[in-house]
């Protein structure tokens, strides 16, 4: 646990032993590294990455229609460049806590799959579920 021994903390010393305490490097089971900042969601500065799977077959169209929806509710970061893989290792390490990657299957049945962070676990919701639950899930 973080901490400080003086009485005039301000808020540029609780943001480094917030940093300090979010900074972590993780080997992953395939034996690759995974570096990852854990700021808690209420406090990590991008909510959301929307993410179409390939910059072709309407995706990122796609993409950027539920993106000018969520906007509104959550500050989010639009990336298409690179393969998802990358995309979702730069968000793990600029502590984004939710991406939302638009896919095929988006496209016919309008879901969407989200990804948390922490747990790198993946699930398929609707597109209009989408702010609800990324709110449900910053406020625990």
């Amino acid at each position: 646990m973080p901490y400080v021994v003086e009485t005039s903390i301000g808020l540029d010393r609780t943001f480094l032993a917030i940093l300090s305490h979010a900074y972590r490097e993780e080997k992953l089971e395939d034996g690759s590294d995974r570096v990852v900042l854990g700021i808690p969601a209420k406090l990590a500065p991008i909510k959301v990455a929307v993410l179409p799977l390939v910059k072709k077959d309407g995706l990122p169209e796609k993409a950027r229609e539920i993106m000018d929806k969520l906007m509104y509710d959550h500050r989010c970061f639009y990336e298409e460049k690179d393969t998802i893989g990358r995309r979702y290792r730069r968000m793990d390490a600029l502590g984004t806590p939710y991406c939302i990657t638009i896919d095929h299957q988006t496209l016919q049945d309008n879901t969407v799959t989200i990804r948390d962070r922490d747990t790198m676990m993946q699930e398929r919701i609707g597109v209009e579920e989408i702010s609800a639950v990324v709110t449900r899930k910053i406020r625990g």
